[in-house]
């Protein structure tokens, strides 16, 4: 019997809840559970994320600023970061929906270790809030933690 992943919970401030409604439910197509005037919690295939609003609203802060950044493979990926792997059909799908939506990539879907142990392919984007997460797939899921 296969052991099912426990989900994580993960809260992620926000300065616009209506921009990111828009963006984690219809852009990211994720369904919504709870919520209230200030937070929102998403069905993120399977765990709980929960963008928080803090403040009073959209802040002028620029949304494309990140906490930092790491070199990896000729690109500034942006730290901190979250998000899933998926599957690559699911990935590329994705990669499309984002595309067709007109969101800016802060590293375009890219294939990472090619001919290597665990290649990959992965991509970044900021949510309305500056909030880093990448997706990535796996052609062989048992190479996730190859070295």
């Amino acid at each position: 019997m296969s052991k099912q992943l426990p989900p994580f919970h993960l809260a992620i401030p926000v300065d616009d809840l209506e921009a990111a409604r828009e963006f984690y439910g219809t852009v990211l197509g994720f369904s919504q559970g709870r919520s209230d005037a200030r937070w929102i919690d998403w069905n993120f295939m399977g765990h709980q994320v929960v963008t928080h609003q803090v403040g009073d609203g959209p802040s002028d802060t620029p949304r494309d600023a990140v906490a930092g950044t790491n070199a990896v493979d000729g690109h500034q990926v942006p730290v901190p970061h979250f998000g899933l792997v998926l599957p690559v059909e699911e990935f590329h799908a994705l990669a499309d929906r984002l595309r067709a939506a007109g969101v800016q990539f802060v590293i375009e879907p890219y294939v990472r270790f090619k001919g290597e142990p665990g290649e990959q392919w992965t991509m970044f984007l900021l949510d309305p809030a500056g909030n880093a997460l990448e997706f990535k797939a796996f052609a062989d899921m048992d190479q996730l933690f190859a070295t």
